[in-house]
């Protein structure tokens, strides 16, 4: 394969909108995407409710937007979308994370996937698990097949996948909220994923969030930590790795990136990756990736001691004490305790007060964007 183009760029609040625009020409995203087609702008919805790094951010979903509607996009050809999960609500998620007020403003209707139709598409790849794992047939939104899509995922780690990103953000997209069945082959089914949208999408571009990135038990009961980099390419391997080799890990030690890497889904090794806008030859988050308390008890029943149980406790109608499970965890213990006090922490930084800016409908003006 060719070499892949990812674009890194170093922001600051005050330059970030400003900076995505930069930083999706660097991208040369004009190449990929065509602004007189059908624009499918998938959100990234981690928690119905905000957690720093754990969701797109508005200054990312801004920036998207307002580059592309700047440079001719119809409104009404851009369509921003976002799955439900057995914990999530894409509406509320919506709201939560400030998105539908930039939406408003620059005049596109948010379309939560449960609401669309959804049809059984029948893939010519061969799978390597999705098959199996759904053998009544794959359902996907129907407003998928044939538009172009572009991703919106942030920088943080995954307990089930190491790191997450653009790859993983067609996971909430593609499958319905019972996708929770394929974390015990996840890396293979990220790999499924990359074949079913080379199918789908006529063009695929993706463009990461790491103002704040998520360090920790991802992707939600992380530590916010900073770091004030931005992340675009038309090669989701190639922005996902440059993105896992910016946290401090291997690359192609994680199964999905190696896996898409030697299939030729795209590039994941670094020397077939050429980095454009800042250097980060020596970059190094120093994050490493734990497990909730919620992925460990899916991960012991699905892989480890309890697997005994996988059918009766997921695979049956008592699955319901799952998500009831996960929501008190996430929701009632950890949110207001341990959740509120990092917020509180993220807050008092400058992403905080940005954040707080968006929250009231208030941002602060633009300046010259950071080289």
């Amino acid at each position: 394969m060719n070499k892949s183009k990812v674009a890194v760029l170093k922001t600051t609040p005050e330059t970030v909108i400003a900076d995505y625009a930069r930083l999706m020409d660097l991208a040369d995203y004009s190449r990929h995407l065509n602004k007189n087609g059908d624009l499918i702008l998938k959100l990234n919805l981690s928690w119905t409710k905000y957690f720093p790094a754990c969701s797109s951010q508005p200054w990312q979903v801004e920036g998207v937007v307002a580059k592309l509607i700047g440079d001719g996009f119809a409104p009404n050809r851009v369509l921003p979308v976002e799955n439900k999960t057995v914990v999530t609500n894409p509406r509320k998620g919506a709201a939560n994370n400030l998105w539908l007020p930039i939406l408003n403003q620059y005049h596109l209707e948010f379309k939560p996937l449960p609401e669309q139709e959804w049809i059984v598409y029948k893939f010519k790849s061969k799978l390597l698990k999705l098959n199996d794992i759904f053998p009544e047939g794959i359902e996907i939104p129907k407003m998928y097949v044939g538009r172009q899509i572009l991703h919106l995922p942030t920088v943080k780690t995954h307990g089930h996948t190491v790191t997450t990103g653009a790859i993983k953000n067609s996971f909430g997209g593609l499958l319905k909220e019972v996708r929770h069945y394929a974390h015990k082959h996840i890396h293979e089914v990220l790999v499924d994923l990359m074949l079913m949208q080379k199918e789908l999408h006529p063009s695929v571009f993706a463009v990461m969030d790491g103002t704040v990135a998520g360090n920790g038990a991802g992707p939600r009961t992380m530590d916010p930590v900073m770091q004030n980099y931005i992340l675009a390419s038309a090669d989701s391997v190639a922005i996902d790795s440059v993105a896992a080799k910016l946290m401090g890990f291997d690359p192609l030690s994680i199964p999905y990136i190696r896996m898409c890497d030697q299939m030729q889904l795209g590039n994941g090794d670094p020397r077939n990756i050429e980095v454009v806008g800042a250097d980060v030859n020596d970059v190094n988050f120093h994050f490493t990736t734990k497990r909730s308390f919620v992925i460990w008890g899916d991960q012991m029943l699905r892989k480890g001691p309890l697997r005994f149980l996988e059918k009766i406790a997921l695979h049956s109608p008592l699955v319901v004490w799952a998500p009831a499970a996960s929501n008190f965890y996430h929701d009632v213990l950890w949110y207001p305790t341990i959740g509120q006090a990092k917020i509180r922490k993220f807050n008092r930084t400058e992403w905080g007060r940005l954040w707080r800016e968006y929250k009231e409908g208030k941002r602060r003006p633009e300046r010259q964007s950071v080289a």
